[in-house]
């Protein structure tokens, strides 16, 4: 197969153009050559603007694709200007939304692809959802082949899972308490790159996947006290965990707010069973205690990773205060 990955080397897209280029996909990706990952061998890439479609139309060429996936389109604009690009010439279009566009907090459990798609919390879920309505609009009106794909939280070897990165594993390394939002307890669900990679590369070219939606997900259900314990553990030390409303530290902090209460404040789990049937190959087998060992052992292997902000320490030591003050001894 002929593919073209629009973006192609973050951390979800990378794992996926390694697995392609294994099971022998003639594969393109196109970006402005701005990334710091290595391309693996046999890529042929594209360099261009996603933004200017000129630039999208030179860099093709009179190129076809068997499949084009488009891993950075985050509003209806977007979308439309594949559409004008792409029409035509292409077998399958994947587009890559996201778990959190579904329905928040979620009425039922565990989250299926046909969970209600409504987040008011969130712009970044509000945009994926308009494009995946345009692109469903499309499908319906014009037989425009499009397959959407939405992953939830997934990680690389380079991306820790909680707000604030190597910030709060600094503070757990000194001693200091760390903010885990809510009372810990909601479960979450954290999927390792290269696990996905296996499920979605097995959508590339199959026709079963025309018009419909998959998520793509693990099956390990973790409570966020867990996951900072299961860090802090891959770090060598221990966690002072302090609980925080959500609702109190959206009101410090708007952006950060915004992805706890459109997102990571509720529990979700996944009932993967759709992307089993189409790929039954599929299967997550990459625990995140061991995830959290591969994070932690590149963090570690080069100082320059480590990186501290230093704003949003200080903010964290103003939400613990805030916390304490109101709920004494509790921390």
């Amino acid at each position: 197969m002929d593919v073209l990955f629009i973006g192609g080397s973050g951390i979800i897209s990378s794992a996926c153009s390694q697995l392609a280029v294994e099971r022998g996909i003639n594969l393109y990706l196109f970006n402005r050559g701005q990334s710091g990952r290595e391309v693996p061998a046999g890529i042929q890439v594209l360099h261009g603007d996603v933004r200017d479609p000129a630039s999208v139309r030179a860099a093709l060429g009179e190129r076809t694709f068997d499949a084009v996936v488009n891993w950075v389109a985050y509003t209806p604009e977007h979308i439309e200007a594949d559409l004008e690009v792409f029409r035509g010439r292409v077998r399958q279009y994947v587009f890559i939304s996201s778990a959190s566009a579904y329905q928040k907090p979620p009425a039922s459990l565990p989250i299926t692809e046909s969970t209600p798609l409504s987040n008011p919390f969130w712009q970044y879920s509000q945009g994926k959802i308009a494009c995946e309505e345009r692109l469903t609009r499309a499908y319906r009106e014009e037989g425009f082949p499009v397959t959407i794909v939405r992953p939830s939280h997934t990680y690389d070897k380079t991306l820790l899972p909680m707000d604030g990165g190597y910030t709060v594993v600094r503070r757990m390394r000194q001693g200091r308490p760390v903010v885990v939002h809510g009372d810990g307890t909601s479960l979450w669900v954290l999927t390792h790159h290269r696990d996905f990679a296996l499920g979605f590369v097995g959508l590339l070219g199959n026709p079963h996947a025309l018009g419909e939606a998959y998520q793509i997900t693990g099956d390990e259900w973790l409570s966020w006290n867990q996951i900072f314990e299961t860090v802090a553990r891959a770090a060598g030390t221990t966690a002072r965990l302090v609980h925080v409303p959500s609702e109190l530290i959206a009101a410090y902090d708007p952006g950060w707010g915004a992805g706890l209460l459109g997102d990571k404040a509720h529990s979700m789990v996944f009932d993967n069973s759709k992307i089993k049937r189409l790929v039954p190959e599929y299967r997550a087998t990459i625990p995140f205690h061991q995830g959290a060992q591969e994070i932690m052992a590149w963090y570690d292997a080069d100082p320059a990773r480590q990186v501290v902000d230093e704003a949003l320490d200080g903010l964290m030591d103003q939400l613990v205060r805030a916390s304490e003050s109101s709920f004494p001894g509790k921390a």
